[in-house]
């Protein structure tokens, strides 16, 4: 295995932070002085139990001195400066430098990045629950009538002057019964935002979520419907555990039509098409028409596939997401309106024309994906009906690439919670300022 110029500057670094001379860990190391100043000077390939030897002499794990730990630590600090922005005044031309010498800082410099964009997913999350989120919305709605009940209440029982014993009474079982609606109300809204067992259905805000969470719970895979009939037989009784009724419809819908994309489109033949497009990526318009099915059908089967690093959103005419499965690093709003730049939604105005768009993600931890949108037009009432348009956009990372790197679209999750200060489609001021 070959050292990176990162491990012998790393080796170097450490001996001399510790005070140790070459002499000393070659020793304890079980090397001659002269292969480890080669080493040290990157100019020899070494075995893995050599970088075991000198990890266990410089009181280092062994995965710090391996080939692979070195870029993904550069490539760490590289993300974490550009996180901080160009103000900072981070030397990039230095980073191996400084990764090789201080090792220890630089895994917690990038454990407080990797921190703070844990934090920002967190907050982009609550703040979507916090605006959108209806069963929250109506849960502190009933929660302040029961308080605004409560407090007229007791104002009256504490006025001046004697009450009526009928009237007294009254008021004192209002304020008994206000009293148990706000306790009922405040133990659901605990039990819904802890997501404990008792909240298990009323965490979730809609039938489409409800199917949604059951393909995430099945990683969004479903391998029986390969094997035909039987499996689509046994995957809708599955559906009919669902908890509402509405869930179970779509999640009926879902299955039979991906029975049927599945039989046009065999597991086997999208695996080759896959390899055969290699780092390009597949193309669905293509692979669309020579199996003579719809755009959005491949696009939802190459998505779903084993091993798929790809997300998926789905929309309609009126730019409402009806389907989102995620991709690692590119957050998906619960609810409310998604970032406006999306190719999805140009697609929309765009029928029947194929959108291949490169993005980067806005804010810390920015990621680089490449987009595929196409919209499709029904008529379902036929000639003098109404027309329908559905818009997909299959995207996944890009890898090895910075997200600032050629020309992109920088895009968010939704502008409430978008870092991107220069956004021309902004609709509202972000909280991520």
């Amino acid at each position: 295995m070959a050292v990176a110029a990162l491990t012998g500057t790393r080796v170097r670094e450490r001996r001399l932070a510790l005070g140790l001379r070459q002499a000393e860990v070659a020793q304890a190391a079980g090397l001659s002085a002269p292969y480890l100043n080669l080493i040290e000077h990157n100019r020899r390939r070494v075995t893995p139990e050599v970088l075991e030897a000198l990890a266990r002499v410089l009181n280092l794990p062994p995965e710090a001195l391996r080939e692979e730990a070195g870029g993904a630590v550069l490539e760490g600090l590289r993300a974490a400066a550009a996180a901080a922005g160009e103000g900072t005044g981070a030397e990039l031309d230095r980073v191996e430098e400084f990764a090789g010498r201080f090792p220890g800082w630089a895994q917690a410099l990038m454990a407080l990045e990797r921190r703070a964009v844990g934090l920002e997913r967190a907050v982009e999350a609550l703040n979507d629950r916090m605006t959108h989120d209806p069963h929250l919305s109506a849960s502190l709605h009933e929660m302040l009538s029961a308080v605004s009940s409560v407090r007229t209440t007791a104002e009256i029982l504490t006025e001046p002057g004697e009450i009526d014993p009928d009237w007294q009474a009254r008021f004192l079982r209002n304020l008994f019964t206000d009293s148990e609606r706000l306790a009922a109300v405040s133990e659901a809204l605990v039990a819904y935002l802890d997501g404990s067992e008792q909240a298990g259905v009323q965490g979730i805000a809609s039938p489409q979520e409800e199917l949604e969470g059951w393909l995430a719970g099945r990683d969004w895979l479903l391998p029986e419907l390969e094997a035909g009939g039987a499996g689509e037989a046994a995957l809708l009784a599955e559906t009919g555990m669902l908890a509402s009724g509405a869930a179970r419809a779509m999640a009926a819908d879902w299955v039979t039509r991906a029975a049927r994309e599945a039989a046009a489109l065999p597991l086997a033949v999208l695996e080759e098409e896959v390899a055969r497009a290699g780092a390009a990526g597949p193309d669905p318009l293509r692979i669309a028409a020579a199996r003579g099915m719809p755009v959005l059908a491949v696009m939802r089967r190459l998505a779903m596939m084993p091993g798929a690093e790809a997300g998926l959103v789905i929309c309609d005419a009126s730019g409402t997401l009806t389907f989102r499965k995620p991709a690692e690093g590119f957050a998906l709003p619960r609810f409310g309106a998604a970032c406006p730049l999306w190719p999805v939604f140009a697609a929309l105005g765009r029928p029947m024309s194929p959108l291949r768009v490169e993005m980067a993600t806005a804010g810390r931890g920015a990621r680089r994906f490449r987009a595929l949108a196409w919209c499709e037009l029904r008529h379902p009432e036929g000639m003098g009906g109404v027309e329908l348009r559905e818009a997909a956009m299959l995207f996944w990372p890009v890898p090895g690439s910075a997200a600032g790197a050629g020309e992109v679209v920088r895009v968010g999750s939704s502008c409430r919670v978008c870092a991107r200060e220069d956004c021309p489609a902004r609709r509202e001021p972000s909280i991520m300022g």
